[in-house]
């Protein structure tokens, strides 16, 4: 008897666990759906109507930093070179590459008179590599205007035109765009779509950046443009200089200084490919442990946690309904398969993406959890970072960090 009657007390634990577990992932999904209508009512379209053109285009600089980008860079360039942009300069970086990157950016000086080309022979102490690069790129450069963006963006249509004329009409200092991200693998393009709608739908609110009384902020490493006035009355490159998030911190700091900000999609005229196998991603998710924990492992385990028990769980728990007496979490795991699917459709038209892929991400699940891990167990061995062959100390990571840790919303 006493068997039984504990037996049953085990039994209602686990039905009252199973059935809160249900229902607090079905609260993650439904604020999913929720970020995902509002990107999609808030978040323009570059592309979306023509701005009236100025009389005279105001100068434009576009900085390329590249560092070991051999295999991209002289596509990428070239599609740079074909905008029909009338004042346009080109500076690229080589960032103490080992491979052609040098010699392809010295060939693109020789051949148009607006390329500049800029070579970075040592990395300053106390500084990324690529902020450097942001740096001196920007030193060099002219215009009144400066486009940050990387060395496999490849540029369609009138793009740097529209880009312009949107901050002008608009009277906007910080302009980011969302590019495409061209299909890899499967599994691949499973990870960077789970993390891609996370991202805009759960950890920033992308709908508040125009409201100057919000502390809210997003950047993209693809195009950050900015007014070169504004810039200047920031704290510069100097206070972002041990940031790895650089995209997300420059807008950040763009912010912070009362700049008129913005994010519109531009995947119809910008493009690349982010990561084109797993192995890639996992070397990329690496900095993770620097700009998502802080140099915290117990942070990277929590992450990997949480991903797994509420990225899974439109796909457990419907299966909950096969017991009767798990009837309730059984439906509230319905509502969570639902309300996941909807938000998952919705992102995927609004980006023009694969409606079949976001309905399978959930499946990569488990491997973003190993991959959370490894980049913090990796990040915890070596104490800090190792990136493009120089290893960053954790307490000098940590220490230089602009963006806190969930707070990419707010700001800092």
């Amino acid at each position: 008897m006493i068997f039984l009657r504990n037996e049953v007390t085990v039994l209602k634990a686990l039905r009252t666990i199973l059935t809160l577990y249900a229902g607090v992932c079905l609260l993650y999904w439904l604020r999913t759906l929720y970020g995902v209508i509002r990107v999609r009512r808030s978040i323009r379209r570059l592309s979306e109507k023509a701005c009236p053109e100025p009389p005279v285009w105001p100068s434009l600089s576009v900085v390329v930093p590249a560092c070991n980008e051999g295999e991209t860079l002289a596509a990428a360039a070239a599609s740079l070179a074909a905008q029909a942009y009338p004042n346009l300069e080109l500076v690229f970086v080589n960032d103490r590459s080992t491979d052609d990157t040098a010699a392809i950016i010295e060939r693109l000086a020789a051949g148009d008179p607006r390329v500049t080309a800029v070579h970075v022979e040592t990395l300053p102490d106390g500084w990324l590599g690529k902020v450097h690069a942001l740096r001196r790129g920007l030193a060099a450069s002219r215009g009144e205007y400066v486009l940050f963006t990387d060395a496999d963006v490849h540029y369609q249509g009138d793009t740097l035109k529209r880009a312009v004329a949107t901050m002008r009409r608009d009277r906007l200092d910080h302009l980011a765009a969302v590019p495409s991200l061209w299909p890899a693998t499967l599994m691949t393009d499973l990870l960077i779509g789970q993390f891609i709608r996370q991202l805009l739908a759960l950890f920033i609110p992308p709908w508040r950046i125009r409201d100057p009384r919000s502390k809210a902020f997003f950047g993209v490493g693809a195009f950050n443009l900015v007014r070169r006035a504004a810039f200047d009355a920031t704290d510069g490159f100097e206070w972002l200089r041990m940031d790895t998030g650089d995209d997300m911190a420059l807008a950040m700091m763009m912010k912070r200084a009362g700049g008129r900000c913005e994010l519109v999609w531009a995947g119809d005229l910008l493009g690349l490919h982010w990561y084109r196998t797993i192995g890639a991603a996992m070397r990329g998710c690496e900095k993770a442990y620097a700009s998502g924990a802080n140099c915290r492992l117990w942070r990277m385990v929590l992450a990997a946690v949480l991903v797994l028990v509420l990225e899974l769980s439109p796909v457990v728990t419907p299966g909950l309904l096969l017991w009767p007496s798990l009837r309730a979490a059984g439906l509230l795991g319905l509502a969570n398969l639902a309300a996941f699917a909807l938000a998952a459709v919705l992102l995927a038209r609004w980006a023009r993406a694969s409606v079949v892929r976001a309905l399978l991400t959930p499946l990569i699940t488990p491997v973003t959890a190993a991959m959370t891990l490894r980049a913090g167990v990796l990040g915890f061995l070596r104490g800090g970072i190792a990136w493009r062959g120089t290893l960053y100390p954790a307490a000098a990571l940590r220490a230089g960090r602009r963006v806190k840790p969930g707070r990419w919303g707010s700001g800092a």
